[in-house]
């Protein structure tokens, strides 16, 4: 199935800022437009701008999801889709991407998944933007039930009774950004010439909707379970819940250069979050809550760029988990893009220069 999806990759939304923002008399420089250009300020000792204007890559997008619920009594459930991926031509200039993908079917049947993802990546200043309602088509991967209780049978079983919803938001802030730069390793936006790194801290928030059918699970276990068939823990019967999580986050960051034009960067950050639930269950004493959960996120990248060629992938996962004394979810989502592109258009101010 096609799918037409535009991306938006502001590679440096300082830059188109100050783009806007023009002196209004001679060659003087506004203050406000000194303030916007400091932003995107590197020390080209260890940081190679962008030296095109135009850019125009291929990229194939794998994305994956996996979810596990675990009752206060021992039982848990570990549930999956198929990897999905999804392959296209993308056309850049200089801060925006657009493409048009073409989805690969790797799993078997129809999803109605929906996917968003925008980062903005300045010099000091990343933002994160995700949209995703995973569908219905999840399979069990894993069961966990009392000692002696038969699981191998219903691992591998489609299950259309659960559905996850993730609308979200992470904006950090890179402190060593004049030396350390995000955007070579995920934007394929200038270069990293020296190995450095940074800490870097921010906030989030996070909505997620969790529908669960539990008598269409207890059903499906009572078909491939027989006679070794176990009830569902109380804890696990409910229908719907939401979880809203504000976090504050803190974490380091390091791109090596391990060769001339190559670079490997990885990433992680550990959040403390706020969360508040609302949900919908058979026994609700206990599990309604407001608490404190730990939330993580990791991006690893390998990239090469000359300036003209680049080539490269990067990996971003984020997990959530949200814990009760009767309840527990865990949530961990993410997606891997594997890219090779060509530059061109150069700039005014390197046109004398050989790139």
């Amino acid at each position: 199935m096609k799918r037409l999806t535009v991306i938006l990759l502001l590679l440096n939304l300082t830059t188109a800022v100050m783009a806007v923002t023009t002196g209004t008399e001679g060659d003087s420089i506004s203050w406000l437009r000194r303030t916007i250009r400091g932003f995107s300020k590197v020390d080209t000792a260890y940081v190679e701008p962008e030296h095109y204007n135009f850019s125009a890559m291929v990229q194939m997008t794998h994305t994956y999801e996996i979810y596990r619920l675990k009752s206060s009594d021992g039982q848990s459930l570990t549930f999956a889709p198929s990897v999905t991926a999804k392959v296209g031509p993308y056309f850049g200039w200089r801060w925006v991407f657009a493409g048009y993908t073409f989805d690969l079917n790797l799993g078997t049947g129809k999803s109605s998944k929906q996917e968003w993802d925008l980062s903005i990546y300045s010099a000091q200043i990343g933002v994160d933007l995700f949209y995703r309602r995973t569908g219905n088509d999840y399979k069990i991967r894993d069961v966990k039930l009392r000692e002696g209780r038969l699981t191998e049978t219903l691992e591998g079983l489609s299950f259309d009774g659960l559905s996850v919803g993730i609308t979200g938001f992470n904006i950090y802030y890179i402190f060593n950004h004049q030396r350390f730069s995000y955007p070579a390793a995920f934007a394929q936006s200038g270069r990293q010439k020296r190995s450095c790194g940074s800490w870097m801290a921010g906030i989030g928030y996070i909505r997620n909707s969790l529908d669960f059918d539990h008598q269409k699970l207890q059903n499906l276990m009572s078909l491939y379970g027989g006679t070794k068939a176990e009830p569902l823990d109380s804890g696990l019967m409910f229908n719907s819940v939401r979880y809203y999580d504000i976090s504050a986050t803190g974490g380091y960051a390091y791109n090596w250069v391990f060769a001339r034009n190559w670079l490997f960067c990885a990433s992680a950050a550990l959040g403390l979050g706020y969360k508040r639930s609302v949900g919908d269950a058979e026994q609700k004493r206990g599990f309604r809550f407001n608490n404190f959960n730990f939330d993580g996120i990791g991006r690893f990248a390998l990239v090469y760029n000359n300036t003209r060629f680049y080539a490269g992938a990067g990996l971003v996962v984020h997990g959530y988990t949200y814990r009760k004394s009767r309840f527990s979810a865990h949530n961990a989502f993410g997606s891997l893009n594997i890219y090779v592109g060509y530059n061109f258009g150069l700039r005014s101010k390197y046109k004398k220069q050989r790139p």
